[in-house]
């Protein structure tokens, strides 16, 4: 089968056109998202939304008219809460059914859906809660503790609240009592449906409240990049937590009337490889580390066992090129990289459904509906050959819809550029290859941790001074998180180790189960700038080289 000709498709991209064709609503006049990813599908009552594994064993299915019916009932119970339009609803919640009905139900009444990792600790969601003013936050008895620690907390509903103390309403009795009917609440293509957060190098992380009209670039990427077939068994590996997952795991399938697949294991190559015979998945996407992983644990996969992978998609980190042809070996389908932002979603891809040049290593091409480019210094496009940060040709990128951070944090747009953070190298054929980030943010097993989020909660321990945090080099991982910490002079402690180890529960326990030191050294003091500011690329070498060590 001969793909589409990129250049020609993204030449003649019309974005008019794509929101007739794929929308039952309009960007002008309203629509709503969950209309968009569950009703239109909901006629055919045999038709899957979600293939689940349960934690304890056993699996279940969702079919797009049962996700109606339950989005409505907790549509109902927010309005009846008087939540609406524009409000913040979160969840806490594993991979499982109540999530994805949470976030449609949100949808369908209008309101926001508020993502929150399940390995955040109490800082982390109380910072977020704060910062929303959510109205509202679904959780389970294993997540349900945490939020006795948030202070502010949002009203809490809970998945078989009969197993927390307290008086917490309970998810599945709460939605029996409400209609199974509700008439879906319009809004505009630039009203948020989904509100995210972002890391930030300094201070805390940053608001992203993504508009309807995103659903137009979602599509774009699930159509074009992942090539999601109708007859396609999809799975992105991701949590939707964050918003590879969320926007790629949960929305860009449905809207495609496409069912999708949570497991809510801990990833592992034999859990991995389980699933995908159990549902003969033939289109995966995850994060390098996932594939990384699966590469170190090559003996697990049996010699020329088939899986029956038609393609595979990675994003979040560039692929080195030795996992690239192990997949291509041991899975016997090309593997593709990606790059984007929680900001932008998608934007520059190789793209499985269109025809192009492939250059190994990189990220690839615009996504059509976008212009990428790489910018010197002057904030001037690059050529070829050169280094320059990315960024995204605002008037030149119909289907770009980042209007800036959600409470000002920060301006990223310089000149009519949405400026990345990010460096690349342009080859002058529109192809462009990841260097670098341009600040500190860590990329850790595919999740992205601001340092200095991290510096601060050391900063809570009695014995700490202060501390710097960068990225270390590891195979695995990409990377891991190293502290250099300066400990108080009149706090030396007993045990090094016994030090170490509590600093590492303090950020697992505040910050999150991805964000903690792996590695932690003592030191007499940090490399600093006059001005006082620590030196992280200081830190950042010292690590290399002891990795090179």
């Amino acid at each position: 089968m001969s793909l589409p000709d990129y250049q020609s498709v993204y030449d003649n991209f019309d974005p008019a056109s794509l929101e007739a064709e794929i929308l039952e609503g309009n960007l002008q006049d309203g629509l709503n998202v969950c209309t968009e990813i569950c009703d239109k599908w909901a006629y055919d009552p045999q038709r899957v939304a979600l293939y689940y594994e349960k934690a304890d064993g056993g699996s279940g299915k969702l079919t797009f008219a049962e996700l109606k019916e339950q989005s409505a009932r907790f549509a109902n119970y927010l309005t009846s809460q008087g939540i609406g339009k524009g409000d913040r609803v979160a969840a806490l919640l594993p991979r499982s059914p109540e999530l994805l009905i949470v976030i449609a139900g949100a949808l369908r009444a209008g309101a926001v859906y508020q993502p929150l990792f399940t390995a955040f600790g109490p800082g982390a969601i109380e910072y977020r809660f704060e910062r929303a003013s959510t109205k509202l936050v679904v959780t389970d008895p294993v997540n349900y503790p945490k939020l006795t620690e948030v202070k502010d907390c949002a009203p809490v509903v809970c998945v078989n609240a009969a197993e927390v103390s307290g008086d917490v309403p309970d998810f599945d009795k709460t939605l029996a009592e409400q209609s199974g009917q509700f008439e879906p609440v319009l809004i505009k293509g630039g009203d948020p449906f989904l509100q995210m957060f972002t890391s930030g190098t300094v201070g805390k992380s940053k608001g992203v409240a993504v508009p309807a009209k995103a659903l137009l670039a979602f599509y774009v990427y699930m159509k074009y990049a992942i090539d999601l077939r109708d007859d396609d068994v999809f799975w992105n590996v991701a949590d939707p937590g964050w918003a590879y997952g969320l926007y790629y795991a949960v929305v860009g399938p449905l809207l495609m009337g496409h069912a999708t697949h949570f497991n809510p294991g801990a990833f592992t190559p034999e859990t991995t490889y389980d699933m995908i015979r159990k549902y003969k998945i033939t289109n995966l996407a995850a994060a390098p580390t996932a594939y990384r992983l699966l590469k170190a644990n090559d003996h697990v996969l049996p010699e020329g066992e088939n899986l029956g992978l038609r393609v595979a998609s990675s994003a979040g980190e560039p692929l080195n090129p030795e996992v690239v042809s192990w997949i291509e070996k041991r899975h016997f389908c090309p593997v593709k990289d990606h790059y984007g932002q929680t900001e932008t979603g998608m934007t520059c891809c190789n793209f499985h459904g269109l025809d192009h040049p492939v250059r190994q290593g990189s990220m690839g091409y615009s996504s059509p509906g976008h212009r990428v480019v790489a910018l010197n210094e002057k904030n001037e496009e690059v050529g070829e050959g050169e280094i320059g940060q990315v960024a995204v040709d605002v008037k030149a990128s119909p289907l770009f819809h980042f209007d800036g951070y959600t409470w000002g944090e920060k301006d990223p747009f310089v000149k009519g550029y949405y400026l990345t953070g990010d460096m690349a190298v342009c080859h002058g054929d529109g192809c462009f290859s990841f260097s670098g980030r341009d600040d500190d943010i860590i990329t850790t097993a595919g999740y992205r941790v601001g340092p200095a989020d991290v510096e601060s909660t050391l900063l809570e321990h009695k014995a700490v001074a202060e501390s710097g945090v960068v990225a270390k080099p590891d195979e695995k991982r990409g990377s891991i998180i190293k502290a250099y910490v300066v400990i108080k002079g009149d706090q030396e402690p007993e045990s090094e180790d016994a030090l170490k180890d509590e600093l590492q529960e303090l950020v697992r326990h505040r910050l999150s189960a991805h964000a903690y030191p792996r590695e932690i050294e003592f030191v007499d003091e940090l490399p600093k700038t006059p001005s006082g500011k620590i030196q992280r690329f200081v830190l950042r070498n010292q690590a290399k080289e002891e990795k090179q060590g």
